[in-house]
């Protein structure tokens, strides 16, 4: 991993939003994003501009809290994961 940390988490799910984003896989096993980062991700997985499908964070500290933010996200109309 790159360790991008929660901050790099933000700037990631800050562009999985934007109407111009097309990203479809995004691999972030062994990058330490940590609970915050894993909520910034979740909140970019409900948005309408996300079109992600694949999202790998193996090994990246996101906690229980982390977990329970992104699987509310799983259950949002507009993510797109599969």
């Amino acid at each position: 991993g790159n360790n991008i940390g929660p901050d790099g988490a933000k700037h990631l799910a800050e562009a999985l939003c934007h109407s111009n984003c097309q990203l479809q896989t995004l691999y972030l096993g062994n990058n330490n994003i940590g609970e915050d980062g894993a909520n910034f991700l979740a909140e970019a997985l409900c948005h309408s501009n996300c079109t992600l499908h694949t999202l790998n964070f193996s090994a990246s500290a996101i906690g229980d809290d982390g977990a329970k933010y992104l699987a509310e996200a799983l259950c949002h109309s507009n993510c797109k994961l599969q």
